[in-house]
């Protein structure tokens, strides 16, 4: 599957900045393609706290926002746009929101892609 809009979009949005507090964000940009074909981005957010989110994170709210939960594509990159693969807690998050998801395509470098559930070979649920 060619991830090339994708990973446009997940670059244009990447790019550090630093709030007037103690926040910093934009060092991962993300875009996820929805099963409707609808494309969503998000950027990360690292608080000094140590609470925050990833841009996986931010780019799926914002398709919840739309009402949908199943993805057929992702892309994660840093702010020197290179590709970075999801961490755990957004492969979790995005399998729980359909077992569906499984089948989404994800862009884990430049030249490499694979499905989500070869990434979550055992879900939570595992039986």
């Amino acid at each position: 599957m060619d991830l090339t809009e994708l990973i446009g979009a997940a670059r244009s949005i990447a790019g550090q900045f630093n709030t007037a507090g103690c926040v910093a964000a934009g060092s991962v940009g993300a875009a996820i393609r929805s099963a409707s074909g609808a494309t969503y981005t998000g950027i990360c957010i690292d608080a000094a706290c140590g609470i925050g989110f990833c841009a996986e994170h931010a780019a799926v709210a914002e398709m919840l926002k739309h009402r949908e939960s199943d993805i057929v594509a992702m892309v994660a990159v840093g702010d020197n746009g290179k590709i970075l693969p999801p961490c755990g807690r957004c492969r979790e998050l995005i399998y729980q929101l359909s077992p569906a998801n499984l089948d989404a395509v994800v862009q884990v470098a430049e030249q490499d892609q694979c499905q989500l559930r070869e990434l979550l070979p055992r879900g939570w649920d595992y039986k």
